[in-house]
């Protein structure tokens, strides 16, 4: 089975933000107050806590606009935090019973007929399964039921 690695959103973009800089949209991040699990920050891939602070904001988890550069809504700690660091483990914030779990290109596009909703427990078996077809680069760890950007899973 292929090695796999959960990797959360790039220190830098975090740091765009914690800085006063502005989203996928252009816009700047609105505050909220957490009212407790629900909110996963995609830079700790922790939940954060019932009266934490965050930032939420549009994010495009792409390098640049294309028809499959999927935009949504997702959060932040608004303090600063520790990016994820345990690659080959599965995220504390993946705590639903399910995600959809899809594969992409080189070229940043869905390869089509590897998006599936896959148990919490077989997402790494499904990813890694997927990894091992040479025509995807990647694969997205997406909400189930609004199909927001979690993590990505890497060789």
């Amino acid at each position: 089975m292929t090695d796999i690695h959960f990797s959360a959103m790039p220190t830098a973009d975090a740091q765009n933000l914690w800085n006063g800089g502005t989203d996928a949209y252009g816009f700047l991040p609105e505050t909220m107050v957490s009212d407790g699990p629900g909110h996963p920050c995609r830079h700790c891939l922790k939940n954060i806590d019932a009266g934490e602070e965050l930032l939420v904001f549009a994010y495009r988890p792409f390098p640049e606009l294309q028809p499959y550069a999927e935009t949504g809504p997702i959060f932040l700690h608004k303090e600063r935090c520790e990016r994820y660091a345990a690659e080959e483990v599965l995220p504390p914030v993946l705590t639903s019973p399910d995600f959809i779990v899809r594969g992409y290109n080189a070229e940043n596009r869905i390869v089509y007929g590897t998006g599936a909703v896959t148990l919490t427990p077989d997402i790494r078996s499904y990813a890694a399964k997927l990894l091992e077809r040479p025509e995807i680069a990647y694969v997205h760890v997406r909400s189930a039921r609004n199909n927001c950007y979690q993590c990505r899973v890497d060789r």
